[in-house]
């Protein structure tokens, strides 16, 4: 089969199960994960669409997230898209004096009022503020990762070449691809944060372009020179939101027949003078704090720190929080060049990989785990963690939690080279696991800053392996669960407790 047919096969089978085209308000894509508006949650057959080849599982929460993998999901989204408008168009007009339908209205009346009660229950427990917050944040910088993945690995190609004096006349050529966009990273920034936040997209854009051009040498504020680029995509994304409030207030008061010409105007002239004479400063000092603090926790808190960073993170992404650190991340790589905190944060992916082979040998009977495991495994190893953990290590409990152990030991071990001084970081953010090599950069070399993180992989995998073997398992969980079953629909409370197998559904995985 064609890839472009195989794409909108798998659309074609994902369709019908999250309830056909008239149930889907929106759809967008991020890395790994098909993320779909629907109208009513209840249409979704759940255990369909994760029995699909394609899909790797499922995730609830402000979007029905269905895990398709990297590269996977930006080929079958468009194809998703068609189906959906081909879908619009076909459906037929709604009746205005329908029959009644053969069921009782009181049944389908009751069953659509529960599966609103739960719809809305579910919104209103991830619509903190401060979640809405981060899911902000994330969407302002999770379009920008394609464009910091290859621009990193062409950055790690050029270094490279120059360590070995090879194609010295066109590394100049590489190093300009490279830190291209990287010089105007608060620009698109500001773009994307406008659009987010309600405002004309490249006001924000122009307004934050003013934080990187080469003119604002010659202007100083509190008493100090500024330089092209202070307070980086933290001042891009202040002065995005200020030129979104002030854009706003200028539509409420400006007359319309002036809009045109006074809105587009006052925006980039307040929001412009503030950024100059106030953001820059304030988010350059900022910015300085958060490189600073970082290097000083690695520095200073070493392998604890890997070990806190490592161990917790599952969790963190889990909760949602995780998505305060892009903002971190990308000022870090504005700064040195590189990340310090993900390849120790992707040791979390290492762990679970542990886990999932030790689950793999302590179920030797149950072929419908292990089969599970065998798939999702080489997806593991390339750091997208999806399928083993919403397949194998969280409906089972306790190994979730051995592989947060797991994390923990590849984490304490990056970190402690750290403390010694040999810094391992990451020229942009995104991938993991084995993806992550050839995004890999440290202060020691290119040879050394691999050795360690490959390491702390070993590590990662070892610690998940042990922990997961000898502890993963109580002896009703092997009871339980080391039999011959049909695909798993069984489930485990996270404290390790087991439930009836296949005919008890699995446990809706913690979501932000």
């Amino acid at each position: 089969m064609a890839t472009e047919d195989k794409n909108r096969a798998t659309a074609a089978a994902i369709l019908p199960l999250v309830g056909g085209a008239a149930n889907v308000s929106s759809v967008v894509h991020c890395m790994t994960r098909l993320r779909l508006g629907l109208h009513d949650r209840s249409l979704v057959d759940d255990e369909a669409l994760k029995a699909l080849p394609a899909v790797m599982g499922v995730v609830e929460d402000d979007t029905y997230q269905i895990v398709l993998g990297p590269g996977t999901v930006a080929r079958v989204t468009p194809e998703f898209e068609k189906l959906v408008e081909e879908g619009r168009a076909a459906a037929p007009e709604p009746a205005t004096a329908a029959e009644p339908a053969p069921a009782p209205d009181t049944t389908a009346a009751e069953l659509a009022a529960q599966g609103a009660a739960i719809k809305a229950a579910r919104k209103a427990k991830n619509a903190t503020p401060f979640k809405l917050f981060l899911r902000k944040i994330a969407n302002i910088f999770v379009p920008l990762i394609p464009a910091l993945i290859g621009c990193g690995i062409i950055a790690g190609l050029n270094g490279l070449l120059k360590n070995l004096g090879w194609l010295m006349s066109v590394t100049p050529a590489l190093g300009a691809m490279a830190s291209g966009f990287m010089a105007l990273i608060a620009v698109f920034v500001g773009y994307n944060t406008a659009k987010e936040f309600g405002g004309t997209p490249i006001l924000g854009g122009a307004v934050a372009a003013i934080i990187v051009f080469p003119g604002v040498a010659d202007i100083e504020a509190f008493g100090q020179k500024l330089s092209p680029g202070q307070g980086g995509v933290l001042g891009a994304l202040g002065a995005a939101v200020l030129a979104v409030y002030v854009e706003k207030w200028c539509r409420r008061w400006v007359p319309e027949a002036l809009d045109v010409l006074v809105t587009p105007t006052l925006t980039v002239l307040i929001s412009g003078l503030v950024t100059i004479f106030g953001l820059m400063y304030v988010a350059g000092e900022v910015s300085t704090a958060i490189g600073d603090f970082a290097n000083w926790l690695l520095s200073n808190g070493g392998a604890g720190a890997g070990l806190v960073l490592g161990g917790f993170f599952l969790p963190l992404v889990m909760l949602g929080l995780h998505q305060a650190l892009i903002p971190i991340h990308t000022t870090l790589i504005e700064q040195q060049g590189y990340t310090v905190l993900l390849p120790i944060l992707a040791m979390a992916g290492a762990g679970q990989v542990g886990a999932a082979i030790a689950v793999y040998l302590r179920l030797p009977r149950n072929e419908s785990i292990r089969r599970t495991i065998k798939s999702a495994l080489p997806a593991g190893l390339l750091g997208v963690g999806e399928p083993l953990i919403y397949g194998v290590s969280l409906p089972l409990g306790r190994p979730f939690i051995t592989a947060c152990v797991g994390g923990a030991f590849g984490g304490a071990f990056v970190g402690f080279f750290n403390q010694l001084g040999s810094a391992v970081g990451s020229t942009a953010i995104g991938p993991s696991g084995w993806a992550l090599f050839p995004l890999l950069d440290g202060n020691h070399g290119l040879g050394t800053t691999i050795a360690i993180y490959a390491g702390g992989l070993l590590v990662g995998y070892l610690a998940g392996f042990v922990a997961t073997y000898f502890f993963g398992f109580s002896k009703d969980l092997l009871a339980e669960f080391n039999v011959s079953q049909e695909p798993v629909a069984s489930t485990v409370a996270a404290t390790g407790t087991p439930a009836t197998p296949v005919t008890d559904p699995a446990p809706e995985p913690a979501r932000a």
